[in-house]
């Protein structure tokens, strides 16, 4: 049997941007589709169902930002953005309507291939070893199935990215113990220590967990902070277990 290609969607008015990145993505493996605004995006996306998309925020037609906003009222295909905004809070917006991260222009096509295999990974379905044997870990109103890698509220299905649900399960996997952000990007992005990024990264996806999660956000009792730390799930007691 052919192994299956993982399908990349690049979306970037720039036509020299489009060649290097389809020619280099293909060249690594990936089979790789490509749309010049952001209109063009939304109906290759349809008809080429990609497995991760690669969006440049300032595009004719339809920028970045309505892009993402289209495709995460439908699916939660992971998606990086291109941006050659200077504002550090441009980039934020992105990743706020639900990108998964974020690559700054000019950029290293080394580094976007970095963060293309570090995001394909991590959505796919991965273990980990705080998670019972069932896969199923239930608290309050919430059941979170790791082996399906989705999480019920009650009995509604809440929908989340897959990077979403790999902070979740990193944090529900070890509940009670503190991260730090520089340990969250390095568990759940895969940035290594050195390299520099904006820990916000880290409080926005918090924030959109939270918003998803918790019955008050702005009070939130199962995503903690802890302070001068960093994040916590709080501690899961099992049942016959001292708390």
């Amino acid at each position: 049997m052919e192994n299956h290609k993982e399908k990349i969607l690049v979306v970037d008015d720039e036509a020299s941007i489009r060649r290097i990145l389809e020619t280099r993505l293909s060249m690594i493996g990936y089979d790789v589709v490509t749309a010049a605004d952001g209109e063009e995006a939304i109906d290759t996306f349809h008809h080429a169902i990609p497995d991760l998309v690669v969006l440049d925020v300032m595009m004719p037609k339809l920028d970045g930002y309505g892009v993402c906003q289209e495709l995460r009222k439908e699916s939660d295909v992971p998606i990086i953005m291109l941006t050659a905004l200077g504002d550090v809070a441009d980039r934020i917006t992105g990743l706020e309507l639900g990108a998964d991260d974020y690559v700054v222009k000019p950029f290293s096509p080394k580094e976007l291939e970095a963060r293309i295999r570090s995001v394909l990974r991590r959505v796919s379905k991965n273990g980990n070893s705080g998670i019972p044997s069932s896969g199923v870990i239930s608290v309050h109103t919430l059941k979170i199935d790791t082996n399906k890698r989705q999480v019920y509220k009650g009995d509604e299905r809440i929908r989340l990215t897959g990077m979403e649900f790999s902070l979740l399960e990193l944090l529900v996997s070890r509940s009670g113990e503190a991260f730090s952000r520089s340990d969250i990007l390095q568990e759940v992005w895969g940035y290594t220590p050195e390299r520099h990024v904006d820990t916000r990264v880290v409080d926005v996806h918090i924030s959109r967990l939270r918003a998803k999660l918790e019955e008050d956000p702005s009070n939130p009792e199962l995503i903690l902070t802890a302070r001068g730390t960093g994040y916590l799930f709080q501690r899961i007691v099992e049942p016959g277990e001292m708390p």
